[in-house]
Parts: C-alpha cells; sequence; structure tokens
C-alpha cells in the first residue's frame, strides 16, 4: 500500500515572466459541479468569508510527503510476515491484499489529503474519487469505507456537512456504502476515505508483472498539479479549471470496467508522485524499462501554458529529486513537457500494461482520445527506469 504522508510547507514555485503572480482578487471558477460557476467561499463562524485553498499551503495528492523522504522512513521498517498478506508495503503497490478464505481477498487503502478546489461538495468528491481509485487500480470495486475528516474549529459546520455529502454521493456512484469515520479538529481541513474492497485473488492486478512488448495505456489526461497550482492565484482559464474539475471527480470505475475483459500484466493509478514516479514503480517491481513518447500523452487544456509560465507545485520538484538518474528524457522533449511528467496528479487516471491487442482494443472501447491512449512501451530493463522520447 502506498503511503502518503501530509507535509504542510509547499508553496507554488513559479518560474519564468510571470513569478510574481499573487493577486487573489481576480475573478474565477473553480467550485463547479458540471457548470462554471464564480468562485465559492466558505462561511466563517464570525460570518466573514474564506476559501478553502485559502487556508492550506499544501492541496490534493501535492501535499503528500516527498517521496526521496518518505522511502528514507519505509525502507527501514521491517517486512511483514503473515502468510494471509498477498500485497504490503515493500513493492509500493496501491493497496494491501490480505486472503479471507475461499480463494477471496480483501482490498484495503486509505487516502486523505486538504482540498484543491473551494467548493466543500465538489472537494469530497474529489477526495472520494482518489481514494476508491487505488481499489480501482488493483482491479476490484470499491465495497465499504470510512470517513477521515480533520476540520478546523473557524469553519461552520455546514461545511462539513457539504464535504460529507459530497464523499457519500461519490461512493453512491461507485456502488460503495460509508458508513461511519473519525473527526480531528485541524486548523487545515482535510478529507478523504478508508476503503476496503473484496475480489478473488485470482484476479488482483499489481504493480508488479510488466513484460517486454506490453503497451502502456493512460486513461486520463496530466496536468491537475499545474492547474490547480495556478487556480491558487486565480490564473488558470476557467475551461482549465472545469476540465481539471471533471477529471478529478471522475471515478476509475469504467476504466477497471473494460480492463476486466482485457489481458493485464501490471496496473497502478497516477497520483502524487507524478506519471513519472508511478511508472517507475512498476517498473522497478517489473524488472522492466518503459519507453514513453510525450507526443501521445493525453494533456489538459492548458497545462503546458501555465507549465511555460511558472505556476508548478513544489511537489514537481521533489519528484524530480527523487527519480534523478532514474528517467531519462531526449534532447528535443520542452522544459514544460519535463514539468507535466513530473506534475503530481489528484485522482489522476489508470495506468495500464497490456499486450497490444488487448491495448487497441480497451483504447478504442472508452473512445476517449482526449483522455485515454497508449502512451509506450515496455522493453527489457536498460540504463534507465522511464526514457521519455
Amino acid at each position: 500500500m502506498k503511503f502518503g504522508l501530509e507535509k504542510n510547507t509547499e508553496t507554488p514555485f513559479p518560474r519564468g515572466d510571470f513569478a510574481a503572480a499573487e493577486s487573489h482578487e481576480k475573478k474565477g471558477s473553480i467550485g463547479v459541479e458540471g457548470e462554471a460557476a464564480s468562485r465559492p467561499v466558505t462561511v466563517l463562524k464570525n460570518g466573514s468569508a474564506v476559501r478553502l485553498t485559502g487556508m492550506v499551503k499544501t492541496s490534493g495528492c501535492a501535499a503528500k510527503l516527498p517521496p526521496e523522504k518518505l522511502h528514507s522512513v519505509i525502507d527501514r521498517l521491517p517486512l511483514q510476515n503473515n502468510p494471509n498478506l498477498v500485497e504490503g508495503f515493500e513493492s509500493a503497490d496501491d493497496a494491501l491484499v490480505y486472503r479471507v478464505g475461499d480463494g477471496q481477498v480483501s482490498v484495503q487503502t486509505v487516502d486523505f489529503f486538504p482540498p484543491m478546489v473551494d467548493d466543500p461538495y465538489i472537494f469530497g468528491q474529489v477526495a472520494a474519487a482518489n481514494a476508491m481509485s487505488d481499489i480501482y487500480a488493483m482491479g476490484g470495486e470499491p465495497a465499504v469505507a470510512m470517513n477521515l475528516m480533520c476540520f478546523p474549529s473557524c469553519l461552520d459546520l455546514d461545511v462539513m456537512k457539504r464535504i460529507l455529502e459530497g464523499g457519500l454521493d461519490k461512493a453512491r456512484e461507485a456502488g460503495a456504502v460509508i458508513a461511519g469515520g473519525h473527526t480531528i479538529e485541524d486548523p487545515t481541513p482535510k478529507y478523504g476515505l478508508c476503503v476496503t474492497g473484496f475480489m478473488k485473488e485470482s484476479e488482483v492486478w499489481s504493480n508488479k508483472g510488466a513484460r517486454p512488448g506490453d503497451c502502456v495505456v493512460l486513461t486520463k489526461p496530466l496536468g491537475a498539479g499545474i492547474i490547480n497550482t495556478a487556480a491558487k492565484v486565480d490564473e488558470a482559464p476557467e475551461e482549465s479549471v472545469l476540465e481539471a474539475v471533471r477529471s478529478m471527480t471522475t471515478l476509475n470505475k469504467r476504466a477497471r470496467d473494460i480492463a476486466r475483459k482485457c489481458q493485464v500484466h501490471a496496473a497502478t493509478d497516477v497520483t502524487g508522485f507524478s506519471l513519472s514516479g508511478h511508472a517507475s514503480e512498476v517498473a522497478l517491481a517489473s524488472g522492466v524499462s518503459i519507453l514513453i513518447d510525450t507526443k501521445s500523452l493525453p494533456v489538459m487544456s492548458g497545462a503546458l501554458s501555465l507549465a511555460s509560465f511558472g505556476f508548478l507545485p513544489e511537489g514537481r520538484y521533489s519528484n524530480e529529486n527523487w527519480l534523478y538518474g532514474k528517467v531519462s528524457f531526449a534532447p528535443d522533449v520542452p522544459q514544460n513537457m519535463i514539468d507535466l511528467v513530473y506534475d503530481p496528479q489528484t485522482s489522476g487516471g489508470l495506468l495500464l500494461f497490456m499486450p497490444d491487442e488487448d491495448a487497441r482494443r480497451f483504447v478504442s472501447e472508452m473512445a476517449d482520445p482526449a483522455s485515454c491512449a497508449v502512451i509506450g512501451r515496455v522493453v527489457e530493463r536498460g540504463g534507465a527506469l522511464i526514457s521519455y522520447s
């Protein structure tokens, strides 16, 4: 199971002509439910207004502890030795898998983070979709979940209610049940779920097993971290924000359901450690290298332009530092594309490793070329884990 510890020191690291873009007084729209709307405000107990994203230093999956620091701790922990434990944290897989008898396993994960949008209901939806994604990445379906809520005492309790309603509605869409949870008073709002699914052990996907010759398929576009960073200072175009919100609130259920009809050798989802980070975990666990064509990557509208103007989350840099020496780029790959493949995603897509025929059939049935594409292929282990052209 991936560890995702929160760090409360992230701010954007702008680079370029718009490095000083700090205005919080311009119009914007991030709190939407399918249609554009004015940026919502949250009411404090004293009646004044505040934006949820104005209460945090980090947002979404970009709030994860940098992977280099995380691994310096968990790599020194003893591995769990239990005959019923099928998957633990040793290969940074998306969830733990534990045998419960009769060929069945329990698949469990937990994920929570600070808000990346200002609308409490949409924040709840994004957090729930992100938490349940780990179950889909293992080939399963979420069944039951528990809420995890950190809530500031200064906020009106109706804000908490709307966050929880967003999570409940997204869980209902997934066919899962939320029945309880835990709350802590905290100056930084955070929300997420502890999720459990049940499935046949023989049907579990893992991030091990990618084979030379496999195609690499990505099911959602990249750029959420960049767009969210620009949105915090009201510099993201409305259409980019809307696309990011729609992507982050979309369950990976349909992608999982279609992929279940295909031969999947390995799978993961793309979240805070970026496309490069999660792909490298598959390459390392599978003993292979991965070649990725940057021209094939699905990208959210405006993300590359915003990256060129320097709207980059700190997690983009910690991801690159962690992967130093493991990732290579062809000389003609532009800087904003390098930024994109290190960008921490929130509620990102599945990354699937399949034989060529299955991959083509899968992409055809998904029927969304702007979001889902074959982005590369697996080769024998070479010098770099991931090579971009």
